[in-house]
């Protein structure tokens, strides 16, 4: 059953179909590159031996992301609803893993990370236009205060504020793409070399696919919001496919861009290599425009995930896994007010705690096992509805999936081999969750909450 209905029939308590091709492809664009592609090609460069190794990394953490975001069309298309991932767990394997996603993503990773890119936002901001270090928590509170009060007027302000900020990032994007390519004069050996200095440890280079993915990650909050995307059997595919598409090319181009400027050994040693790639063209004023870029990029960013993740509370206050309060749309906005609210203040919360860092380093692992538990769903959805053909289907079905899945997993463990303390961390906070879930059914059948 799909969640939202047309703008004639929807009653006053649902969402509507305001969202069109652009606005959703606006959304996977603006949700994937925050702020990673701006720091994280210097750790992968860190952990790789030559340019060529940086782009393999990179080719393969693209296409493999392209391979989930397939399976997420086609989840999306079966199930249009507000919730995403939330909604296909509790369809295919019940409640209690559909609570975990939720106790893992809508209440720690989701507001976790806006108080952290929240911050990274204000230090760009703050760099830009001069104002003292002191000023970016308060600056950061107010970003978010300001997003959640966009959105609380409806998708259509926060997607109209989406737009604009996505086309600013992509505009940062293009001219790093060409500041490299200047540096280069053409030099294909440059991006490409080897980095006899800086040899690469045994088991680093897949260390390295782990930040790429993190990089990549972020395509599933179009789903969050499909609830209120217009035709979404025809639309979420293509605005997946597309916008997917287009960020593995804008990450590429902009490595080729670092690598063309810096050179290997430089971006790997750089602590912000989107700001020395300018500087060396265009000195300090060429820093602080790229600083402006990255403030609008990870403000974007901001704005998605606060209106991913509120529906996904909003959806959990629906099925009784939240405050009933939460499952509240407002009747003229359609925006889940209450939600958004929540979410908001936890995430001030956690940018003033200055939290957020440990609890990301916690809940990546997390964030990705729900990934691959997602898109094992579409077995359950193709066998359970096997007469019932969805409007789109993943193409190589099953293999795009299992290479998704197998893939994905393998780098988890990888991960925990390399960094046992934050993976276990990681699947502790994922476990505490099952004592909560069963305390809240037992504490909410005595409550009316």
């Amino acid at each position: 059953m799909v969640a939202a209905m047309s703008n004639e029939t929807a009653p006053a308590s649902s969402y509507i179909r305001r969202l069109g091709m652009w606005d959703a492809a606006m959304i996977v664009i603006g949700g994937v590159i925050g702020a990673g592609i701006f720091r994280t090609p210097a750790t992968v460069a860190e952990r790789t031996g030559s340019g060529t190794q940086v782009l393999i990394l990179w080719t393969i953490g693209g296409l493999l992301t392209l391979a989930g975001v397939l399976c997420y069309a086609e989840l999306g298309a079966r199930r249009p609803q507000a919730g995403g991932t939330y909604v296909y767990l509790r369809e295919a394997f019940g409640k209690l893993p559909a609570f975990l996603f939720g106790w893992t993503m809508a209440l720690i990773n989701y507001p976790g990370s806006v108080a952290a890119v929240a911050t990274t936002f204000a230090d760009y901001f703050c760099a830009a236009i001069g104002l003292p270090l002191l000023l970016v928590k308060p600056v950061a509170v107010g970003a978010i205060a300001f997003i959640v009060g966009i959105n609380l007027f409806g998708i259509r302000a926060g997607s109209m504020v989406q737009n604009i900020f996505t086309v600013l990032k992509l505009a940062a994007i293009a001219l790093l793409v060409v500041v490299g390519l200047v540096l280069a004069r053409g030099h294909l050996g440059i991006v490409l070399a080897t980095d006899t200095a800086h040899p690469v440890p045994s088991g680093a280079f897949l260390g390295a696919l782990l930040p790429v993915l993190f990089a990549y990650g972020g395509f599933h909050y179009l789903n969050d919001l499909a609830g209120e995307v217009r035709n979404p059997q025809r639309t979420l595919p293509r605005a997946l496919g597309m916008g997917m598409a287009g960020v593995v090319a804008c990450y590429v181009l902009v490595n080729v861009a670092y690598m063309a400027g810096l050179g290997h050994a430089g971006l790997a040693a750089s602590q912000a290599p989107a700001a020395d790639l300018m500087r060396r063209l265009f000195g300090e004023h060429g820093a602080t425009v790229i600083a402006v870029g990255i403030a609008c990029s990870t403000f974007g960013y901001c704005n998605i995930a606060i209106a991913g993740g509120a529906r996904v509370l909003q959806t959990m206050g629906a099925d009784g896994m939240f405050f009933s309060a939460a499952a509240r749309i407002e009747p003229r906005t359609r925006a889940p007010q209450i939600a958004l609210a929540a979410l908001g203040l936890w995430a001030i919360v956690l940018t003033l705690s200055g939290s957020f860092g440990q609890l990301l380093d916690y809940t990546t692992v997390g964030e990705w096992l729900a990934h691959v538990f997602g898109i094992a769903t579409l077995f359950w959805y193709r066998r359970r509805f096997f007469d019932r053909p969805s409007p789109y289907r993943v193409p190589f079905y099953p293999l795009l999936p299992l290479l998704f899945v197998i893939t994905v997993l393998g780098v988890i463990v990888a991960t925990a081999i390399h960094t046992p303390r934050d993976a276990g961390m990681s699947l502790l906070i994922i476990a505490l969750g099952v004592p909560v879930y069963y305390g809240w059914q037992y504490w909410s059948r005595g409550h009316s909450i």
